[in-house]
């Protein structure tokens, strides 16, 4: 079992709101006493309103509850940028809710492994300049169906600014972030490209097929 599945599970069990020992959800759900444990420091992080501790017991308090939802990709941009919008207010309770909102939102995204994208996800201040994400999605998505290369101007993490043509692969979100996988014709190699840090990007009428080695298949993080 994927552990985001984990730990939908776990809030599925506690819902209802009674006290279940550790032990009895590990043996329920096939796994060790320790992972409940690490799961529920997980769910308590992410703002899950858990209540207890080891040993005890564990419960989830009084809060909403809504049905579980498939967002579509589209959907969960639009639910990123409006908590990105809210993350701005100028009220401290409204900013608060947001947060805790996306990380429990974050908390159930398919687990990822990629260490840079973790990184990223820490290092950038979470509601900074939210449109930048989204401004250059709809020219990419095209390119990416179209299998159009991309010139892009682009400003690293150290502030270097560069201009170089792609083959955009494959987009991803990283709880907050969005990222573009390409084959990079300046580096020649795999180069994974954070939305936010595009200035901008021109879709070329130059059109690219499968190469070997060139491919998403052949990227290995």
């Amino acid at each position: 079992m994927r552990r985001t599945d984990r730990l939908f599970d776990i809030i599925q069990i506690l819902r209802d709101g009674k006290l279940y020992r550790a032990q009895d959800i590990a043996e329920r759900l096939e796994v060790s006493t320790r992972t409940i444990y690490r799961d529920m420091d997980t769910l308590s992080a992410s703002g899950v309103p858990i209540e207890g501790e080891r040993g005890v017991g564990y419960m989830i308090t009084q809060a909403i509850s809504l049905p579980p939802l498939t967002l579509t990709a589209s959907e969960l941009e639009a639910l990123n940028l409006g908590l990105a919008i809210v993350g701005q207010a100028a009220d401290d309770a409204l900013k608060t809710a947001a947060e805790t909102l996306a990380d429990k939102i974050d908390a159930v995204l398919p687990a990822q492994t990629i260490a840079e994208a973790e990184a990223w996800k820490f290092a950038v201040y979470p509601f900074a300049d939210p449109t930048r994400n989204l401004t250059h999605m709809p020219l990419l998505r095209s390119a990416i169906k179209a299998r159009q290369k991309v010139r892009l101007t682009y400003t690293s993490r150290e502030n270097a600014v560069t201009s170089r043509v792609i083959r955009p692969l494959h987009m991803e979100y990283w709880g907050r972030v969005w990222t573009l996988t390409s084959w990079c014709e300046l580096r020649n190699g795999f180069r994974v490209f954070r939305l936010d840090l595009i200035e901008s990007a021109e879709a070329l009428p130059d059109l690219f097929v499968d190469e070997p080695g060139k491919t998403l298949a052949d990227y290995v993080p």
